[in-house]
């Protein structure tokens, strides 16, 4: 585990300072690197107990990019929430809530097609970053009232503001944000 922590800290960067409003998280090395995207999927599942899931929700764009990767390392497919979720017609039923603001204070309407997770499925949550836990708990809510086991949310970077949520999601994750 400390092998693929490192690899992400030397392949990410600040742009500006990370402690003004103008700094931002540059990840893109990650992506870049083969090394980090093969340690990728193993390193996530690792951290909860993966091995049970059936399922893998994320959320655009970089949690799809994790996503897709986990869930092929565990052979179970990928449910996206979809940010503005737009059903074709009355009969493309979906489940569909509003976020708590995320990182930049927006409440954003996320949602999947109900047939996607259904009660028996047993749901792991991946992102690249979590700051507000508002995408993760509303896929929590929306996996809640589909029936389904939520078995954590496993992400790259931790640098969640409220505590609490922290247990609620059972999060872990590969580095915290004062670890970059």
């Amino acid at each position: 585990m400390d092998g693929i922590r490192s690899l992400l800290q030397e392949s990410f960067r600040w742009q500006g300072d990370r402690y003004d409003d103008g700094g931002l998280a540059d990840v893109t090395g990650w992506w870049r690197s083969p090394t980090v995207l093969g340690a990728l999927a193993g390193a996530l599942s690792d951290l909860v107990d993966a091995a049970e899931a059936t399922v893998v929700l994320a959320p655009p764009s970089r949690g799809t990019l994790l996503g897709s990767l986990v869930a092929a390392h565990l052979g179970v497919g990928l449910v996206e929430l979809r940010k503005d979720p737009c059903p074709a017609a009355d009969s493309d039923a979906w489940r569909i809530r509003t976020s708590p603001p995320d990182y930049r204070d927006r409440n954003l309407v996320l949602g999947f097609r109900r047939e996607l997770i259904r009660s028996r499925d047993r749901v792991l949550f991946v992102d690249d970053w979590i700051e507000t836990g508002g995408q993760a708990l509303t896929g929590k809510a929306l996996v809640d009232e589909a029936g389904a086991t939520w078995l954590g949310a496993a992400v790259v970077v931790d640098g969640l503001e409220t505590p609490a949520h922290r247990r609620l999601l059972g999060l872990r994750a590969l580095l915290h944000v004062r670890d970059l």
